[in-house]
């Protein structure tokens, strides 16, 4: 493949908008070989959300998708959030841009926000070398956003082997900083309305049938899809109210350019919170920026549903919905077909991206407040591990 036409891979994926698809290996294909996984994660996350930190892991996780965003000058790239870290590809020609804004993540995370990241950069050749692969889809959540979708196993490999310290991107020096205009996290906590928030991962069990296992994908987004509001969308249609003085503003500040204290990033983004709560207020829009349609955007932008190597979804879900996808899991993981971790709580947090205002693009993240995705995987972490016995 010409170095064109890798750089333009992505958009020679075809998109597709129904949810159940999203296991169907038809919808994927095969990342160029000269590509690049990127992996990252707060280490430790469980103790950080033990200590009441899980916004601060959050944020650090969102960063990672910045940090690269704003290093290739705004182009899109494809990225899967995953509540305490990111997995992201793009060309192997992005490298000299992408490992010193992740170099610098690593040390803005430990010095401004208490928190150890770990990353790795690998080649997808590497990856097909050790028997695994990566295969991308995309799914359009509207018609303004889609997001990267993740099989073949590869993903879950670059993790491993992130964790085991290989191909580890070493932090920047004291001091550095890398760019993370556009990331905020504003929101207030977002109450369950129907239920409870479920954070939940199910993966295909090792050995298992991979037929089975996308049959088993389908029934669990049918059951969502049927039996829910909106299907389990934790976020209300017209979208979060805008709140001043915000939430997250400190950690919004300390993501400012370098060179800027911290005193004068949180002035800025108390006004920059101001404009919108007051325009929302008086009912009022500023030239094409409109509160309430920005609201709605943001609701249509969000990433609760996602397939990472495995289904990620965060839902807002009635008990007895709750107890039918946890018989349905139950028995999917004594029949060998998949393993899982299913965490509640009653609240669910959304962290963004917005490069601006004024476009209908932005991103927006959303977990459980009380531990999400990085307490589901440590469940589904137990799961295996007893599986193994």
């Amino acid at each position: 493949m010409s170095a064109a036409a890798s750089a333009n891979f992505y958009r020679t994926v075809p998109r597709f908008e129904r949810f159940a698809d999203v296991a169907d290996p038809a919808r994927y294909r095969p990342l160029p070989d000269d590509w690049l996984i990127g992996v990252a994660d707060v280490v430790n996350s469980t103790g950080a959300i033990a200590a009441g930190r899980y916004k601060a892991v959050n944020i650090v996780g969102a960063g990672v998708i910045s940090a690269v965003l704003n290093a290739r000058g705004g182009a899109p790239f494809r990225f899967v959030f995953g509540g305490d870290g990111a997995t992201f590809a793009v060309p192997g020609a992005a490298r000299p841009a992408v490992e010193p804004a992740i170099a610098a993540m690593r040390t803005w995370a430990q010095e401004e926000i208490g928190l150890s990241l770990r990353a790795a950069l690998i080649p997808v050749a590497d990856v097909r070398a050790a028997g695994r692969d990566v295969a991308v889809a995309r799914f359009g959540v509207s018609a303004d956003r889609d997001y990267a979708m993740f099989a073949g196993g590869g993903v879950t490999w670059a993790e491993a082997r992130m964790k085991a310290g290989a191909y580890s991107i070493a932090p920047a020096p004291p001091g550095s900083r890398p760019d993370l205009a556009g990331l905020s996290c504003r929101w207030m906590p977002i109450a369950a309305r129907h239920g409870e928030i479920v954070s939940l991962i199910v993966v295909p069990a090792e050995a298992g049938d991979p037929a089975a296992f996308a049959a088993l994908v389908r029934t669990i987004v049918a059951i969502v899809e049927e039996s829910t509001e909106r299907q389990g969308h934790p976020v209300p249609a017209d979208g979060l109210p805008f709140i001043w003085p915000p939430q997250g503003a400190g950690f919004e500040a300390r993501a400012q350019r370098a060179g800027i204290p911290v005193w004068i990033g949180y002035g800025i983004v108390l006004i920059k919170a101001l404009i919108p709560w007051l325009l929302q207020l008086t009912g009022q829009r500023l030239g094409r920026f409109d509160p309430a349609t920005y609201r709605a955007q943001a609701t249509r932008n969000t990433d609760f549903r996602k397939f990472d190597d495995g289904l990620r979804l965060t839902l807002d879900c009635r008990a007895d919905v709750i107890a039918r996808l946890d018989v349905l899991l139950e028995r999917a993981q004594i029949d060998g077909i998949a393993d899982f971790g299913l965490h509640r709580q009653d609240r669910a947090l959304m962290t963004c991206i917005v490069p601006s205002p004024f476009r209908t693009d932005h991103m927006h993240f959303v977990d459980g407040a009380a531990g999400g995705y990085a307490r589901a995987a440590e469940m589904l972490k137990d799961a295996i591990a007893r599986r193994g016995r």
